[in-house]
């Protein structure tokens, strides 16, 4: 009798034991389920709530009704290293670390995309830092350069523009952008430019009266004699000659930014080199460089030189010399009286020897070559023979001279073919290896400011704008007028510091010459470090 009660008792206490269990493993996956389900509702909550971006179109409708002056109301996205001068106050700004541009709000809107977005910075913030350039290209290359620069800290941009850059349709883009000066190569301009002082020196004689680069390099130097003057009238503190196919990148600042890089500079100096890295495209279809080039070959100066001439040979791939194009970087130059260009890559004052210094970190992002139609760009340009001799007095450096010939004279597949053979880092093996060894860097920073300046829609609605604001009649009146303001300013470029012009003109004969680019060091040179 106690057996047969017995099997009951535990056949029941078994499926006691196994509806437990199942209850327990439902429980466990209900929680697991919900879990990751509750953290995602909590995250779009918060980002719902003013974490993300707020649309642009709701946000311009109706803020200028809602708010007086047409400012919204909302909360604006700030890019990395940028504030709005709204949120801060301005003991916050003095004690604050951030001295980068500024995303500002004014009553009156420069980029609709965000209603009363401007890239501007506080007329109280400094250094004041300034760009100028010498360019014919066309917006998809200026605006990603400009507004990086802003990004930076760079409040103040003298472009020098002719070709595309100068067409109406470009122009007219750049004219409505606050912070820019567009000055156009007209033939009142060259007039002036022709009485400059620079013409009856000495430093530069050696480039006059040749064609191709040796032009460009003339006047570059021109019109970089012209922005000190305008640099000097806007109240700048900072200089920086530029192409718009190079990037500055502050590496060793405390903050991504060039104005607090500046600022950490000892004021007895009155000039900063940065040294330059040179691209690294990996394909042959680039088409947007400043968004899809990422690896950099670093330069002589940031290299240990044991590694820079023990692996010169593959770094340089039987080019010419180690960088394609030039390799003694650019400088940045504090404004102040006498002082000069030295070509564009230097600065030089009429009255002493500047006092310089070379940044350990921070370079110059040389995007050279980084696209396939850069060969025939370039050769387009020139009108020279494509002989190894005629070649010598258009351009100054190997690599250029060897692929204007190869442009002028090869089909289109044997270029792709040389391009990949020079130009593009294919071969895995040998890319992972200068990688390893410090040669080849990568640098994502500007390519992620960029990507997400382009994302947020600034570039799209500075043209935008700049179509809805400015008619035909108002970009002719803004164009004499630019034109009016530079020719007054050319004028008081030759007619500024005439004591100091003579004083300085004893001088010439000690003058050194101008700073051409120039490659970097070759094997020739290993003995004379090792030596030292």
């Amino acid at each position: 009798m106690k057996s047969m009660h017995r099997a009951p008792l535990i056949s029941s206490s078994s499926s006691s034991s196994s509806s437990s269990s199942h209850s327990f493993v439902s429980r466990l996956l209900l929680l697991l389920t919900l879990l990751p389900v509750s953290l995602a509702c909590l995250a779009f909550i918060l980002q719902w709530r003013g974490g993300g971006l707020a649309d642009p179109a709701s946000a311009s409708v109706g803020s200028s009704s809602s708010v007086p002056g047409g400012v919204s109301d909302f909360n604006h996205e700030v890019f990395p290293g940028m504030e709005t001068v709204s949120s801060v106050s301005p003991k916050a700004h003095q004690s604050s670390s951030s001295d980068c541009s500024n995303l500002a709000r004014s009553s009156s809107p420069s980029f609709p995309y965000y209603g009363d977005w401007k890239f501007g910075v506080d007329s109280s913030l400094k250094p004041k830092i300034c760009i100028t350039t010498s360019t014919s290209a066309g917006l998809d290359q200026i605006l990603p350069w400009m507004f990086y620069h802003k990004v930076l800290g760079v409040s103040t941009f003298f472009l020098f523009v002719e070709g595309k850059a100068a067409t109406p349709n470009i122009s007219k883009v750049l004219e409505s952008i606050p912070g820019v000066k567009v000055i156009y190569r007209t033939k009142e301009l060259e007039e002036k430019q022709a009485k400059s002082r620079i013409w009856n020196e000495t430093w530069l004689s050696s480039f006059f009266y040749k064609p191709c680069n040796y032009e460009l390099f003339v006047k570059q130097s021109l019109n970089m004699e012209m922005a000190i003057v305008m640099a000097r009238d806007a109240g700048m503190d900072w200089i920086l000659h530029l192409d718009t196919d190079e990037l500055i990148y502050p590496a060793g600042a405390r903050e991504y930014s060039l104005r607090r890089l500046l600022l950490d500079v000892p004021p007895n100096v009155d000039m900063v080199i940065f040294p330059n890295y040179e691209s690294s495209v990996e394909r042959d279809d680039i088409k947007d460089p400043f968004t899809e080039v990422s690896m950099f070959k670093k330069n002589y100066d940031h290299l240990p030189k044991d590694t820079y001439f023990g692996m010169y040979k593959e770094a340089t791939r039987n080019n010419p010399n180690y960088f394609l194009t030039y390799g003694n970087g650019k400088s940045v130059a504090r404004v102040q009286d006498h002082l000069r260009p030295n070509g564009a890559h230097r600065w030089h004052n009429y009255m002493k020897t500047p006092n310089e210094i070379k940044l350990e970190e921070a370079a110059v992002l040389h995007y050279t070559y980084a696209k396939f139609s850069d060969l025939t760009s370039r050769r387009d340009r020139c009108g020279c023979k494509p002989t190894k001799e005629d070649v010598k007095r258009c351009f100054m450096l190997d690599f250029d001279r060897s692929a204007f010939i190869i442009a002028s004279t090869a089909t289109e597949d044997e270029m792709i073919s040389w391009y990949r053979e020079h130009v593009v880092w294919g071969d895995k093996e040998v890319k992972m290896k200068l990688l390893r060894k410090g040669i080849l860097t990568r640098i994502y920073s500007p390519m992620v400011v960029i990507q997400a300046l382009k994302e947020s829609g600034v570039f799209s609605s500075v043209v935008s704008s700049a179509s809805t604001n400015l008619s035909k009649k108002q970009f002719l009146a803004s164009m004499h007028k630019s034109n009016s303001s530079r020719s007054t300013e050319s004028e008081s470029l030759l007619s500024k510091d005439k004591e100091s012009q003579g004083i300085s003109a004893r001088h010439l004969l000690g003058t050194e010459s101008a700073v051409p680019p120039l490659s970097p060091p070759g094997m020739e040179h290993a003995r004379f470090v090792t030596e030292d």
